[in-house]
Order: structure tokens, then C-alpha cells, then sequence
């Protein structure tokens, strides 16, 4: 379907916090055959970006600028009609990023997207998956921090245990790390849409079809010490997180016939899991008031993220604990800085493998694991992230 295309790949809303390190990664790491092409609103700001990406590589001095717009869904058809895969930073994606899977589902070009948004995935998935499974179109949503090293760890580990057995795991996240004034926002437009979200959800689960002969299933369990992480966890984390690896499990058959998933933040003392449980609780509720979401809003612009030296001393790290068919496993997926330098990388690598691999045969809306799996894992392996075995016993 996109034999022919202009480009290879278009990244938009390159000149974002995210998107300008995605555009920096790209100038480092893509092939130099790669045809690619920056897009965005803002012509100025395109030009001092390929600027300062030619100063990395200096045949980015000739990357293609192109607009895009997403109060102008022409703009988009555009791009979309013209690159195999478009990759958007621009969120939140419930407020802008519809158009842009609209115009991908219609083209039959490959989506990606950095969103931690339920609400937008399960809308999407409702609206635009039958268009894009008869287009053709890979629509991969959350290829960042959200939601890639919880969906690939997850695939990683029970590739590790044996087949045909009911699989139980837990993954449990560490992190440090400063948010930018982008995602601040994201996060809290989401938290402030909980009915909408759950809206949603209920809209997907009518159209959905359940796993054929098999159970797939969340673990909703309490805060408890995992020794696995010498760490105390929260309650399951309220990210989109868990709900990619569920939907991973239902596709692949080779999580087994009954699929557990359980989902933890880490934290060293049990203090620390109440603080961040009540914290939790506290942004949840003050989102639901427009005069206190419109201040929490306020604390950081769009575009205002970490510095580099922040971003240095900021890590990840995700233990997966898997028992099935008699065995069990500990696996660790970690990396450096999560929510921008591995994101970056994540996001990049995610639009090189879908431009370059060996790939199954799929369309429609899709996880990671399912439209990259091993390819991707290699990939980021080779990026400098880490997927090994701790422990089997």
C-alpha cells in the first residue's frame, strides 16, 4: 500500500520538547538512505531545528519541511498520503490527536504515538481500527515510557516460561526522573476525564472481541513488600500501562491459556507507598475543580522540560516476575532518562523498525509487542537499554 511514498517516515511536532530530542535521535541513528521529513506548524521553528540537526549531521541540511496542522485535517491527509510511517509527538492526543489517525487509517500509513491516554486509545480503537485493518495501516500507540518497556518486558519474560501453561506476572516499576511542562499537562487532562475515560473503555469493550478459548485478565492487588525489588509497592498503578500488556496478551497466543498481569510502582518504605497513594488521590481529585486543574496547568508551560543534566541522573528500571508450567523467572527491562532520552530513543527506534524490519502481517490498531516484538527488542538491546534474565528457577 505504501510502495511509492515520498518518505520513509515524517516526524510531527518536531519542535516540541519530545519531538525535537525524537529529531535529534533520528539525525544520529537513522540510516543515511533514510527519507524523512520534519513537519509541523511553524516554519520558523522547523528551520532552526533542521539547523541545529545539521550541526549533528550535516546531511540533515536538506531535510524536507512540511506543514501540518491539526486544526486543518488536509494538511495531515497530506503527509499521510506521502510517508510510509508518521510518527506525532504532539499531545495532549485527546485534544490533537484524532485527525492524524484519521488521515493514517484512511492512507494505509503507519502511526506512531508517544500517548499514556486511555481514553484516546480506546476511542481510536473504536472509530479508526476497522479502517485501518482494510487500509492496512500499523496504528501503534504509546511507543514511549508508556508504554514499551512494560509491554516488551512482559513479552520478553514469558517468552522465558513454557507454553501452553496459565501464566502469572507482576511487573514492578522504579523510576527517576523530571517531568516537562508537556507531559504535566497530559497527565493532568487525563486524570481530569475520568468519566469520559471510563466512557470510553465501556465503548471498545462492545466492540471488542475477547480472546478465542483463553483468559486474559489484570491483578488488582494490594500494596505489599516485593522482595524481587527489595521494594514496597503502591496499589497497581493507574497508568495505561497494564491495559497494553492485557491487550498484547489477548492477541498473542503464546501468553498461554489464562494470563495474569498485575502492575506495581516500587517504593523503599511502606511511608513512601502511602504518600504516593494519597498523592495520587490528591491530583485526581483537584483535577476534577477547573479553577485548581487550571493552576496545577500553570506550573510548567508546554515545551519546558528537564535539562540535560537532569536528564542524566534520571533512570528506569522495570523487574518482571513470571511463574507458569512449574517455573518462574525474574527478568529486568532499564534504561537511562524515562520520559525523554529513552522515550526519544523508544520512539525512534519504534518508527526505524516499521520502516526496515521483517515484520508480521498485521493492520489495525496494535501494541508493540505484537507489531514489533523481538525486532524491537534487538533494536533497543543494540540502543543501549537492558532486556536480560535475572533469574530462573
Amino acid at each position: 500500500m505504501t510502495v511509492g511514498r515520498t518518505y520513509d517516515l515524517v516526524l510531527f511536532g518536531a519542535t516540541g520538547f519530545t519531538g525535537k530530542l525524537t529529531a535529534e535521535y533520528l539525525a544520529e541513528h537513522a540510516p543515511e538512505e533514510t527519507r524523512w521529513a520534519l513537519a509541523g506548524r511553524d516554519r520558523g521553528k522547523l528551520e532552526a531545528l533542521r539547523s541545529r540537526l545539521a550541526a549533528i549531521n550535516p546531511s540533515c541540511a536538506d531535510l524536507p519541511l512540511l506543514h501540518a496542522d491539526v486544526t486543518a485535517p488536509k494538511t495531515l491527509d497530506v503527509i499521510a498520503a506521502a510517508a510510509r510511517v508518521v510518527v506525532t509527538t504532539v499531545g495532549p492526543y485527546i485534544h490533537h490527536g484524532e485527525p492524524l489517525v484519521a488521515a493514517c487509517a484512511a492512507a494505509g500509513t503507519d502511526y506512531l504515538d508517544l500517548t499514556g491516554e486511555p481514553e484516546f486509545v480506546d476511542l481510536m480503537y473504536v472509530r479508526y481500527h476497522a479502517q485501518a485493518m482494510a487500509s492496512g495501516a500499523r496504528i501503534v500507540h504509546a511507543c514511549g515510557f508508556d508504554s514499551i518497556p512494560y509491554d516488551l518486558g512482559a513479552y520478553f519474560t514469558v517468552q522465558r516460561l513454557p507454553e501452553d501453561s496459565p501464566i502469572r506476572l507482576e511487573g514492578f516499576v522504579r523510576a527517576k526522573g523530571v517531568p516537562s511542562g508537556g507531559t504535566t499537562r497530559t497527565a493532568i487532562t487525563a486524570v481530569s476525564r475520568a468519566r469520559q475515560t471510563l466512557q470510553a473503555a465501556r465503548a471498545r469493550r462492545r466492540v471488542e472481541p475477547e480472546p478465542s478459548g483463553r483468559r486474559v485478565r489484570l491483578h488488582r492487588g494490594l500494596s505489599h513488600f516485593a522482595p524481587v525489588s527489595a521494594a514496597w509497592t503502591t496499589l497497581p498503578l493507574p497508568s495505561i500501562d497494564p491495559q497494553i500488556v492485557v491487550r498484547s496478551a489477548a492477541v498473542l497466543d503464546r501468553y498461554g491459556p489464562d494470563f495474569t498481569y498485575g502492575h506495581f510502582c516500587a517504593v523503599r518504605n511502606p511511608a513512601m507507598a502511602a504518600g504516593a497513594v494519597a498523592g495520587a488521590t490528591g491530583l485526581l481529585v483537584l483535577s476534577q475543580i477547573p479553577a485548581a486543574r487550571d493552576l496545577l496547568l500553570k506550573l510548567r508551560s508546554p515545551g519546558e522540560g528537564p535539562s540535560a543534566e537532569q536528564r542524566a541522573k534520571s533512570w528506569f528500571n522495570v523487574r518482571f516476575v513470571g511463574e507458569g508450567g512449574g517455573r518462574r523467572v525474574v527478568t529486568e527491562v532499564a534504561g537511562g532518562d524515562p520520559g525523554y532520552g529513552e522515550t526519544a530513543k523508544m520512539l525512534g527506534e519504534s518508527a526505524l523498525c516499521l520502516v526496515y524490519d521483517d515484520l508480521p502481517a498485521t493492520a489495525g490498531q496494535l501494541t508493540t509487542a505484537v507489531a514489533m516484538g523481538d525486532p524491537l527488542i534487538e533494536r533497543l538491546r543494540a540502543a543501549g537499554m537492558t532486556f536480560r534474565v535475572l533469574k530462573t528457577t
